[in-house]
């Protein structure tokens, strides 16, 4: 199993890396270029005109790779499928980004992620017959059917717009959800029972994602775009879930949850306040530009909280496991 895993992973960096030249080609000839907000940090104008939409390639290698391996089962079923239905969204919001610089609006967006949220909760319910969910060091705890696929689907929405937030520096996102997909993929080899299936798909991430960081390091040659960071941050929340594990998230994905808290708290302290601010800037990684860190500081910081936060998540995982065996 272990050679499988590390096999996957690096044939998934190796298309990538191999493809990623002349998908850059393909995607500046289709007119996916960049446009940045007005109201960023001045200094990510001249990031204006990068080529986007990168993350269709990681998509389109682990979904191609999972497939044609034989690698889809009940385990795998709901996270390439959220990969796919989201990543087709981020897609076409990179498209009109490029075109008017505003992309899809917010709320159609919403309304498209909370549907695939639902119908990916409703089958991970139905396959599994869930009934109760797992807390740390208290063990299963019985929940309601339906208010389990609410719980979930929130959880698929508010992950997949917090990588999305956290997809603001060159290499940010990407290298933290690398530590992310790290964690669940031991998680689900770790399982009782184990889930090789998910713990492959997990590999073929981590090992895209690698590929793909070989371009988007600073200076970026191409962006992940919400075509990446809104599905993958989607599929790492139904992978949580598939796992059993969705509680431990927050502290897998802690990047993620602190960069959407703070754009939560500047925009709620901004209104009650009459117009102060708490941060010079959200989401949180433009707080520390905006002081002065340089990007790849800042990069690499976020890349080491994350790794930290991963390691604790496996272990409160494996405490919690030991504790209730």
């Amino acid at each position: 199993m272990t050679v499988e895993l590390i096999q996957g992973m690096l044939l998934a960096f190796a298309i990538v890396v191999i493809v990623m030249p002349a998908f850059i080609r393909l995607v500046r000839w289709g007119g996916f270029a960049k446009q940045i907000r007005e109201e960023g940090p001045e200094a990510h104008q001249a990031k204006a005109g990068t080529p986007t939409a990168g993350g269709a390639l990681i998509l389109i290698v682990v979904i191609g790779l999972t497939i044609a391996f034989g690698h889809v089962d009940a385990s795998t079923f709901a996270p390439l499928a959220t990969l796919a239905l989201v990543g087709g969204l981020g897609l076409a919001d990179d498209w009109l980004n490029a075109r008017t610089g505003d992309g899809i609006r917010a709320r159609q967006k919403l309304l498209w992620q909370i549907v695939v949220a639902v119908f990916a909760a409703w089958q991970i319910q139905d396959t599994y017959d869930i009934a109760a969910i797992a807390v740390p060091f208290v063990g299963p705890v019985a929940i309601d059917r339906w208010v389990y696929i609410a719980f979930a689907a929130f959880s698929i929405v508010a992950m997949s717009n917090g990588v999305n937030l956290t997809d603001g520096l060159d290499g940010l996102a990407g290298g933290t959800l690398v530590f992310s997909f790290v964690a669940f993929l031991i998680i689900a080899l770790l399982n009782s029972p184990a889930q090789p299936n998910l713990a492959i798909l997990c590999a073929l991430l981590i090992g895209a994602l690698l590929g793909f960081l070989w371009f988007n390091a600073h200076p970026a040659q191409i962006f992940m775009g919400d075509a990446g960071s809104l599905s993958m941050g989607a599929a790492l929340a139904v992978i949580a879930l598939i796992t059993g594990q969705i509680l431990i998230l927050p502290l897998i994905g802690l990047v993620f949850v602190l960069e959407t808290l703070s754009v939560v708290v500047q925009i709620g302290y901004f209104r009650v306040s009459g117009g102060k601010r708490v941060l010079r800037m959200s989401p949180l990684h433009h707080h520390y530009e905006l002081g002065g860190w340089p990007e790849t500081k800042i990069t690499l910081r976020f890349w080491i909280v994350a790794a930290l936060a991963g390691l604790l998540g496996v272990t409160l995982f494996l405490a919690s496991l030991q504790r209730l065996v």
